[in-house]
């Protein structure tokens, strides 16, 4: 009978302890690619009045029904919790659908004879 605790690896508990394992790195820079290729960010100057927005890392193994390691994951996340309703931000928003503007695009698009992609 096997241990279950031989083949589980454990993720870093800090930022020091994971720039030294290779595996950790790889994963942070193909992150940071990423971010980058995506365009997802914009350096600007902070406005006068408003709090900086930290980061920070997020490291899972992902492990494979046979508890082997199938993937190491790094994740560069904002930490938006730190920001004030009204001082750092005025409105949200989140683009999200109704279904009745679907059904209602889904019937014109029947109707009309276009193609939906």
């Amino acid at each position: 009978m096997a241990l279950a605790g031989e083949c589980v690896e454990t993720k870093p508990s800090s930022f020091e302890e994971t720039v030294q394992q290779p595996i950790w790195v790889d994963d942070m820079v193909e992150e940071y690619d990423s971010i980058v290729r995506n365009n997802v960010w914009d350096v600007v100057p902070r406005p006068k009045n408003k709090s900086d927005v930290s980061s920070h890392w997020l490291y899972k193994v992902k492990q494979a029904a046979d508890g082997s390691v199938e993937k190491h994951k790094a994740r560069f996340v904002a930490r938006g919790f730190s920001q004030v309703n009204g001082i750092d931000y005025d409105e949200t928003f989140s683009l999200v659908a109704r279904y009745s503007s679907i059904r209602s695009m889904l019937a014109l698009s029947a109707q009309m004879g276009w193609k939906i992609h």
